[in-house]
Order: structure tokens, then sequence, then C-alpha cells
């Protein structure tokens, strides 16, 4: 099953990089193969926690699948959890953590684990998501930038 981890320091704040993972309403502006996103439904969760189930269409080329996750945030333990649904995949799921610097920069950890439905699909569109998967923590750092300007905590 392809997995993917990742943990760095990034140069804005951990409530900065929180939100901006947690928007998922912009994801097609600039997640890779992230075409459109269409939320389901939201509601609150436990205190301070919530939920949002989304469908999210990937395409590359001639590829185009959808898929839906149910997606909880929790901006006290600045922890995002990703539990897929329904779509191509047997499983799939991701989490994002974000812990704060004492500088007012923060570490971003990026986790995702999936697994394709039938092997004819992981054989066409495996490679692709792998890239994919590989590219959206940058794609995030890189969103962060623009939004809040390039290393925005000194």
């Amino acid at each position: 099953m392809p997995h993917f981890s990742t943990r760095h320091t990034v140069g804005h704040s951990a409530d900065d990089m929180f939100a901006l993972v947690a928007d998922v309403r912009a994801y097609p502006e600039f997640v890779p193969l992230c075409q459109t996103l269409r939320i389901r439904g939201e509601a609150p969760l436990h205190e301070n926690s919530s939920v949002i189930v989304a469908d999210m269409t990937v395409a590359y080329k001639m590829f185009k699948e959808t898929f839906t996750s149910r997606v909880e945030l929790h901006p006290d333990r600045r922890e995002i959890l990703v539990t897929y649904l329904d779509g191509p995949f047997r499983k799939m799921e991701n989490r994002w953590r974000f812990e704060p610097l004492p500088d007012g920069r923060c570490v971003v950890e990026f986790y995702i684990d999936y697994e394709f439905r039938s092997r004819a699909l992981a054989s066409l569109m495996g490679a692709m998501f792998d890239k994919a998967f590989r590219k959206f923590s940058s794609a995030f750092e890189a969103r962060a930038d623009a939004l809040y300007g390039a290393q925005s905590v000194a």
C-alpha cells in the first residue's frame, strides 16, 4: 500500500497553516490534480472541533475520478484528519499536524496512506497519484507564501 509522509519547518505560524489546510473550498485553486471540490455537509463534532464531508474530483489528462472524504478539523490540537468514504480507493487516510515553534514558525507534518480499489486502476493512476501526493505539502507551503508573504514569520 502506497504511503508518504513528510515533516518540515515552514516560515508561517501553526494557526495560519492550520487555517490554510482547513479551507478545503480553496483546494481547486492550488492543490495538484484537484479539479473541483464540493462540500456535502458541515457540522460541529465536539467542542472546538468540526467535520466536513466533501467530494473532490481529481483529473489528469484523460483520467478523472471523484472521491468523498470526511475531514475532521481540530484547531485546539492543530490537527486535521481525513478519512475516505467513497470512490476509487479501497482505503485512504491522511493527517496534517502543525507544531508551533518558539520563533513563530511551525513544523508541518503530512501523512497519507492509500490503496486503490482495483489493480488496473492502481497501474493506470498509481504513479500520477503518488507524484501528486508528494507535492501536496509543498503546494500548501507555496499557497501560504502567496497568502501570508514568503517566510512571514522572522
